[in-house]
């Protein structure tokens, strides 16, 4: 990046939203990430790691909020910032300044409404080669054609009226990184999705709660190319696959006991 470049996206006019709890262990590294970006707003709901004093020694807004499910706490933090453009990014998360750089440009373009940049997720202490397929995240957004699903209980993402810009560029995810933490999250999430669906009124299926643990699997390990990650690829498709089981299972769970609630 340029040294012109660089003073002028110091300034730049962007607010930057995050929901935390309990991120000590990496919100350093993501605040420092986007030091640039003139507003971080941070919306806690009762860190009591040193999340709180961290951010604030940083220079980050910190607000004090309980816990009402990711995409209403997000939606809050969204609201308290200031600037038209607004970048969300979580506590466990790194902007690399090959995006940061890609996103001055496409504020100054003003030809989007929203942009989405790949995510890198780091499995075992390493991320995987260049060759993995990466998911996308629509992160960077103008603020007025934005909202938040409050009925989303998880995977919670903007909805953004207007046309989407895909970036190459990348930010880093460190949340995943060792088995004990990513095998909890699904297991969190899984629960979530199921109650979201009984929540639309969905109904187990028996075909899909037969294959969805091995057409993830190919999915992830094959069509993705976790398998260039070596063992670490293999371990990371089988507990997406088991994800996706968990799923469908807790589904059939929450079916069966309304079934008998019925009969009572």
């Amino acid at each position: 990046m340029s040294e012109n470049h660089h003073n002028t996206c110091s300034k730049l006019p962007i607010s930057v939203f995050i929901v935390t709890l309990n991120e000590a262990k990496f919100i350093e590294k993501t605040l420092n990430s986007v030091r640039q970006c003139a507003e971080v707003i941070i919306v806690d709901s009762g860190s009591t790691d040193g999340t709180v004093e961290i951010a604030t020694r940083l220079g980050a807004k910190v607000i004090y909020n309980p816990w009402q499910g990711y995409a209403k706490q997000k939606q809050i933090a969204m609201e308290h910032c200031h600037f038209d453009w607004v970048l969300n990014l979580d506590g466990d998360e790194e902007l690399t300044s090959s995006a940061l750089e890609a996103l001055c440009h496409a504020m100054e373009n003003d030809s989007h409404s929203a942009v989405r940049l790949k995510r890198i997720d780091r499995f075992i202490g390493r991320f995987p080669s260049e060759w993995v397929k990466k998911p996308n995240n629509v992160r960077f957004y103008k603020k007025r054609d934005a909202c938040f699903d409050k009925d989303k209980l998880v995977h919670e993402s903007a909805h953004v009226k207007g046309d989407e810009l895909y970036l190459q560029q990348h930010f880093l995810h460190y949340g995943y990184d060792d088995i004990d933490t990513l095998d909890a999250k699904y297991n969190t999430y899984s629960t979530l999705r199921a109650e979201e669906k009984v929540v639309q009124g969905k109904c187990y299926s028996l075909l899909k709660l037969l294959a969805i643990f091995p057409l993830t699997f190919i999915k992830e390990y094959i069509l993705c190319r976790f398998f260039l990650f070596g063992v670490r690829g293999f371990i990371k498709s089988m507990m997406a696959a088991h994800y996706a089981f968990l799923k469908e299972a807790k589904l059939y769970e929450r079916n069966q006991k309304s079934n008998n609630k019925a009969l009572r």
